[in-house]
C-alpha cells in the first residue's frame, strides 16, 4: 500500500504503546489511521534499541495482574474489557512472573506491529514529524523523549515549557496513612487563600533537633540512583533541586529552606510562654495534591534516593511512620505537558482542539497507564468523528480516575507524572480500610460494565 493510495482520517504521531493502542482502537472502528514513527527512518531516541512499535524501553513488567486488590491489575481488567491490543499482545508474549504480568519484550513488540501492519485501516510511516499539524484530527503520543524539534513546536503552541530537563519528583503520601496525632494542619503565619482548607493548607510534621540531624545524615548517606547515559548531560531544573543536593550544601540549608519551622505553632508543644505552640526545630510539610484530598505531596522533597532508601528514611519523620506512598520521588529526563492546564477533559489541546495528546507525554507514568490513555484517546477521537457526544468514563474506574487526574483534578502547580493508584479514586469512607481495595475494584468493574452497556463508543464500526 502506497501513501498515494491511502487517505487517512486521523494522524497519530508516535508508535509507542499509547500511539499503537490509539491506532488499534480507531482502526477497529473503521477509521483510517496514518501512524508516524520516527524510528526506522534513520532516526533514533537515546533510550530505544530497535525500530519496533511498542518497544518496552525499561522493564519487561506490566506490574500486578491482580484485579481484585491492585489498581494496576484493575487497569489491566478494564483494558481487556475494551479490546486492548497491548493486553492482547501481552498475553501472547507472557512469561512467568508470579502474580505480576511480564512479557518477552521482543515477542510483545512484534505482535503489536504485526497486528497493526495487517490491519487494512492502518498505514505505518517511518518519518520524523517536526511540527504540530495545523489542521486534521491528530493524536500526539511521542512519549517522554519527544524529539527536540517537535518539543519546540509544542512549547510554541502551549506556552508550557515543561520539556527536556531533569524533573525532580516529590513523593506523594496517601492521606489516610498519616498519623495526625503527631501532625497538625496549618498554613505558615496562618496565611490562607480563598480556596484554603478551614485550618490551613499544609499538614505539618515537626522534628526535634536530634531527629533533624539524624534525618540530614540519612539524606547525605542514603543510596542514590544512577543516571542513565542519555540523562547525564541534562541540567537540573532550577525549581526542582533534589533535597539531598540541598543537604550537601550544609547542615542548616534545609532548615532555612523547605524544612523551616518559623511561623508554625506546634499544638503538641505548648507552654505558658507559647500557649498556641512553639515553632518546631524543623518541619516536613505536605500539601494537598488532588481535589479529593486523598493524596498529599511532600513539599520540596524531590529526590534521587533509591526507593528503598526513601521509604526507610521518610518513615522516620514524625507522623509518617506508617506512610503509604502513592508515588516515590525520582529524578529523570522527561517530556510532559502540564496537562491540567493545557488539555481539556477529552485530552484535546485547548489552544488547538484538533490535536489530542496521549500516553506519557500527558503526565501518566508506566507502560499500562500510557497504553490506557492511548486507548481512551482513540475512543474519544472515534466518537468525535462519528458526530456523537462522548460519555465520560466513570471516575470510579481506573481509567476514569487516571484520566480525571490528568485533565483537571490534579493541582497544576505541582503536577508531575503519576502511576494509577487508589488515591485517585473517589473515596469509600464508609468501608473499613482493610476492605477498601476490594471495594474499589468491585465498584469499578460494576461501573465500567454499566458504562459499556449504556454507550456505543466501545463498539467497532
Amino acid at each position: 500500500m502506497t501513501t498515494t493510495q491511502f487517505t487517512h482520517d486521523v494522524h497519530i504521531i508516535g508508535g509507542g504503546l499509547a500511539g499503537s493502542e490509539a491506532a488499534w482502537q480507531l482502526a477497529n472502528r473503521g477509521i483510517k489511521v496514518r501512524l508516524s514513527e520516527m524510528r526506522g527512518s534513520g532516526e533514533m531516541t537515546p533510550a530505544h534499541q530497535t525500530d519496533g512499535l511498542a518497544e518496552l524501553v525499561c522493564s519487561n513488567s506490566f506490574r500486578s495482574d491482580d484485579d481484585t486488590k491492585n489498581a494496576v491489575g484493575l487497569l489491566h481488567h478494564e483494558m481487556r474489557e475494551l479490546n486492548s491490543i497491548v493486553m492482547r499482545a501481552g498475553e501472547i508474549a507472557r512469561v512467568p512472573a508470579g502474580s505480576a504480568m511480564a512479557v518477552d519484550r521482543d515477542v510483545f513488540s512484534a505482535e503489536v506491529e504485526k497486528a497493526l501492519k495487517e490491519h487494512p485501516n492502518v498505514e505505518i510511516v517511518r518519518e520524523r514529524v517536526d511540527q504540530l499539524p495545523e489542521a486534521g484530527l491528530t493524536i500526539v503520543a511521542t512519549g517522554p523523549l519527544t524529539a527536540q524539534s517537535l518539543a519546540q513546536s509544542i512549547i510554541g503552541t502551549t506556552g508550557q515549557e515543561r520539556l527536556a530537563f531533569f524533573d525532580a519528583i516529590a513523593p506523594i503520601v496517601h492521606r489516610d496513612s498519616i498519623d495526625m496525632s503527631k501532625c497538625w494542619i496549618q498554613s505558615r503565619w496562618n496565611k490562607r487563600t480563598e480556596a484554603s482548607n478551614e485550618d490551613g493548607d499544609y499538614i505539618n510534621c515537626p522534628m526535634t533537633k536530634e531527629q533533624y540531624l539524624a534525618f540530614h545524615k540519612g539524606l547525605i548517606e542514603g543510596e542514590k540512583g544512577e543516571f542513565k547515559e542519555w540523562e547525564k548531560d541534562t541540567p537540573y531544573f532550577d525549581g526542582c533541586m533534589p533535597i539531598e543536593v540541598m543537604a550537601e550544601r550544609g547542615v542548616e540549608t534545609l532548615r532555612y529552606g523547605p524544612m523551616k519551622g518559623v511561623g508554625l505553632d506546634n499544638p503538641y508543644d505548648t507552654s505558658e510562654e507559647h500557649p498556641q505552640g512553639r515553632w518546631p526545630y524543623a518541619v516536613v510539610q505536605l500539601r494537598q495534591d488532588n481535589k479529593l484530598g486523598t493524596l498529599w505531596n511532600m513539599v520540596g522533597f524531590q529526590t534521587k534516593l533509591k526507593y528503598g532508601a526513601q521509604i526507610d528514611l521518610f518513615r522516620t519523620i514524625p507522623g509518617l511512620e506508617n506512610a503509604e506512598f502513592a508515588r516515590l520521588g525520582g529524578l529523570h529526563r522527561n517530556t510532559f505537558l502540564n496537562s491540567p492546564e493545557v488539555l481539556d477533559r477529552q485530552l484535546r489541546l485547548k489552544a488547538a482542539p484538533h490535536i489530542r495528546f496521549a500516553g506519557q507525554v500527558t503526565g501518566c507514568e508506566g507502560y499500562v497507564e500510557s497504553s490506557a490513555i492511548g486507548l481512551v484517546a482513540g475512543m474519544m477521537t472515534a466518537t468525535e468523528l462519528a458526530g456523537k457526544e462522548w460519555t465520560p468514563l466513570p471516575a470510579t474506574t481506573a481509567m476514569g480516575a487516571l484520566l480525571s487526574h490528568i485533565t483537571g483534578d490534579a493541582d497544576a502547580a505541582t503536577f508531575q507524572p503519576m502511576n494509577v493508584n487508589f488515591g485517585l479514586f473517589p473515596p469509600l469512607h464508609e468501608v473499613k480500610k482493610k476492605q477498601r481495595k476490594e471495594a474499589y475494584t468491585s465498584r469499578a468493574k460494576a461501573d465500567l460494565a454499566q458504562w459499556i452497556a449504556g454507550t456505543r463508543e466501545v463498539e467497532p464500526a
